[in-house]
């Protein structure tokens, strides 16, 4: 029986010019001379069992990935390629092969789509994932800050730099809100891999924002920057690596204790 079913489904793959996984299981029963409720109940209720034995046929069954994880890629590309302006939720519903009242039903519209992106693609995993297990040294943990917005503005497609640039463009635009959004969950990662050095008199007691701003902002210029000033003639640069020891050491010389 295995054989047969495999057969049907190739077959109404074949014809529909599609992967197995992504033909209906109502087809795949007509094929086979069957129900739909008799498949299943051979498969166990779950067509899991049938890609498996496609598997074992030599066939890869294929299929794609959830419509919320290709809208997310999809607008990132759309961000990097194109900018913010042009990731309209049609844009990313064409682009993800999906219908626009799904987009609407996963994100509760654009805003809730271009958060999403922004915590897949920006610095915030990385940063809540040291937050939980950081390093005792503090010269280490800086380290490690940077390489998190490092990594994110290198991370492909490119969302991070776009997003800046249409938060300088368009003050009060979606670039703008997009990083206003992540503030709060920013601060809070921040403020737990701190806050220990400065109740240990580590780090001096200035007003919090300020110590953010003093961390954040270089690296995130010279991030923006680096593209341009690589470009330009002499512009060879140290390397990140670099770069990252040099910030490191500079914050230390200006709010160590």
């Amino acid at each position: 029986m295995e054989q047969e079913l495999v057969a049907a489904a190739l077959t109404v793959a074949r014809a529909r010019g599609r992967d197995v996984a992504d033909v209906p299981l109502a087809a795949i029963a007509a094929a086979a001379g069957m129900s739909r409720s008799t498949l299943l109940r051979r498969l166990g209720g779950t067509r899991g069992p049938l890609d498996d034995a496609v598997r074992r046929a030599g066939v890869d069954p294929g299929g794609r990935p959830p419509a919320r994880e290709r809208a997310i890629a999809a607008a990132a590309s759309l961000i990097a390629e194109q900018g913010l302006g042009a990731t309209t939720l049609d844009a990313v519903a064409a682009a993800a092969d999906c219908a626009l009242p799904t987009l609407h039903g996963l994100f509760e519209g654009r805003d809730g789509l271009l958060t999403a992106v922004f915590d897949r693609f920006g610095p915030l995993p990385d940063l809540e994932a040291l937050a939980a297990d950081p390093p005792d040294d503090l010269c280490e943990l800086l380290r490690e800050v940077h390489r998190a917005i490092i990594s994110a503005f290198a991370r492909e497609p490119r969302v991070l730099p776009a997003i800046f640039a249409d938060a300088c463009g368009r003050p009060g635009g979606p670039g703008q809100a997009m990083l206003k959004a992540m503030v709060p969950r920013t601060t809070e990662s921040l403020r737990a891999l701190l806050s220990p050095h400065i109740e240990a008199g580590r780090l001096q007691p200035l007003p919090f924002p300020m110590l953010v701003q003093l961390l954040l902002g270089p690296i995130v210029t010279h991030m923006l920057l680096r593209p341009t000033l690589e470009a330009a003639p002499g512009g060879e640069l140290p390397s990140v690596d670099e770069i990252t020891d040099t910030l490191a050491s500079t914050y230390l010389r200006a709010v160590a204790t």
